[in-house]
């Protein structure tokens, strides 16, 4: 096997060779500490080694420049990104430098090839989806991507994918012009600089016809414009980029674009009211250049983000997101489960998740915590009755005739909370979108026919009799609502039918105000005329002869 204990031995051997010796000889006698994860020299300080479980110094004289000579004339020099590595190996060597471009210190980081951390994504991994991964440095990106190319090009299952890893720094296949054996039958297409990196992204996919392209470490908005590039030319894209969560990614304006990015929009007057927002919002930009994002909390755990366009638009809208935790047991079993809940930055608005597989990310808010008792002394205030969204209606007349009459209504600015709409006649002839929305959806629509004080008394009377959810069918009588719904067509039908044929006038049964303009259309479709007749609750339509 590959990732055999001799071949680990044998690479971190390679890099203990180019250490200085006191070094190497401290950490030999180490061995029984955690896993090595880098070796730090900076001059004028102690080494040190940094382990899973903590860090030792390595010796007890400070680095001297010619201990940083030493290392540097074993590995070579270094590139534009200040770093070099050991060929045929997975070490990363990195060089801090300073004003005179001298290096003044060294971090060398361990590379191991794990094999199996594809586990725990694989079904996504074949599922053909654009992949992104994102996680704090160290904690397993690199490992993982290179994974993922191994184990996609291999043809264990089937024929291995055509499979090309755009490597800038080195650390996904190794140094050196032949590639580290942990990427299977991948290719590797080296990159010059790390400034010319989304031109060798272009260039993999017109030269190399590769089914699959891997990029680590995406930073530049030029890298992102690439990868929106291959996205759109059909090949599947798996990449890491900076930024620990996808909530860091929406408001990066370099980056965002990987997930549709981030534009601002003016709302108009009325738009905005409806939505009970600011008239400048957020929205997203595009369709996402990644379909999952991937946030790598630890080795043997990290959270999903499926169907990022509908993730990305929940969010920008206030409400809260869910992904999916993953993680692995002591046995390698993978488990799932829904994390909780994530707030939102983004402001509110009426908006809800479409059904499928992304159900279960609306979920119910937690109930808030129970408040105290009032006192026998403080008023106990009354919950609304009912909700209304008020269009061409004086809210202080409305507030004045409720404050007289006692009845717990009130008035929202979003028509989604509400329970009614109260408008005018003039108003409502005028056909407005948002009274189509309202009757379209089954909110009642109460029509004034002036906006006076003792028609909104009127008003406040009839509901103060009918109560919550006047004429709004609940979630239980969703099946008789539709029962109801489908008679009053029927009856209409037959009754435009029945004067086409010669009758006069034929009046129908009362209904509720969004049930009667939808008779008022179907009449208006059988070219017959229609008017209404009485008052709510006995308020009908009647069909007559034009």
């Amino acid at each position: 096997m590959i990732d055999s204990q001799e071949s680990v031995r044998s690479e971190l051997d390679e890099l203990l060779e180019v250490l200085p010796s006191r070094v190497i000889h401290t950490l030999r006698e180490n061995e029984g500490h955690g896993e090595l994860l880098e070796i730090v020299l900076d001059l004028g300080r102690l080494p040190e080694a940094r382990f899973t479980d903590g860090d030792i110094p390595l010796s007890q004289e400070e680095v001297t420049r010619e201990d940083l000579d030493y290392v540097v004339e074993n590995i070579g020099e270094f590139g534009g990104d200040n770093r070099a590595g050991i060929e045929r190996t997975l070490h990363r060597i990195s060089a801090i430098r300073n004003r005179k471009g001298q290096v003044v210190g060294i971090t060398c980081r361990v590379g191991r090839a794990v094999f199996g951390t594809i586990k725990i994504i694989e079904d996504l991994a074949f599922s053909g989806k654009n992949i992104l991964l994102l996680g704090r440095p160290g904690v397993g990106k690199t490992t993982m991507l290179r994974e993922m190319a191994r184990v996609l090009s291999s043809d264990t299952g089937g024929p291995g994918k055509r499979v090309v890893i755009v490597d800038t720094s080195n650390e996904i296949a190794g140094d050196g012009d032949v590639p580290h054996p942990a990427i299977g039958r991948s290719r590797r297409m080296q990159v010059s600089s790390p400034d010319k990196q989304h031109g060798v992204m272009i260039e993999a996919v017109e030269n190399h016809m590769p089914e699959v392209v891997v990029i680590d470490e995406m930073g530049t908005e030029r890298e992102a414009t690439a990868a929106r590039t291959i996205a759109e030319r059909g090949v599947q894209l798996i990449a890491t980029a900076h930024g620990n969560t996808l909530d860091n990614l929406i408001m990066n304006p370099t980056l965002s674009d990987l997930v549709g990015g981030v534009q601002t929009v003016t709302l108009g007057d009325q738009e905005a009211s409806y939505r009970g927002t600011q008239k400048t919002v957020l929205e997203r930009k595009a369709p996402p250049t990644f379909d999952v994002v991937v946030e790598i909390q630890s080795w043997e755990r990290l959270a999903v983000h499926d169907n990022v366009a509908q993730v990305v638009d929940q969010w920008l809208r206030g409400f809260s997101i869910a992904p999916e935790v993953r993680w692995l047991d002591e046995e390698g079993q993978v488990h799932r489960e829904r994390e909780a809940l994530r707030r939102s930055d983004g402001g509110p608005a009426p908006w809800a998740a479409q059904p499928g597989s992304y159900k279960s990310y609306v979920e119910e808010q937690p109930a808030p915590p129970p408040s105290r008792q009032p006192q026998a002394s403080e008023p106990q205030q009354q919950q609304p009755d009912v909700r209304v969204f008020l269009f061409g209606v004086g809210r202080d007349k409305l507030e004045a005739a409720v404050a007289e009459s006692g009845v717990p209504v009130e008035v929202v600015n979003e028509l989604r909370r509400a329970d009614a709409v109260l408008t005018t006649k003039t108003h409502y002839r005028r056909g407005s979108h948002l009274v189509r929305t309202a009757e379209g959806s089954g909110t009642p629509v109460y029509v004034l026919r002036k906006n006076t004080m003792p028609q909104i008394q009127d008003f406040v009377r009839t509901i103060s009799k009918e109560g919550k959810g006047i004429n709004k069918p609940s979630q239980e009588s969703e099946e008789e609502f539709r029962d109801v719904m489908e008679e009053a067509i029927r009856e209409a039908e037959e009754a435009a039918q029945r004067v086409l044929e010669g009758e006069s006038s034929i009046k129908l049964a009362p209904q509720k105000s969004y049930v009667r303009r939808l008779q008022h259309i179907l009449g208006q479709r059988y070219n017959v005329s229609s008017i209404s007749h009485g008052r709510d609750p006995a308020r009908s339509v009647m069909f007559y002869k034009p």
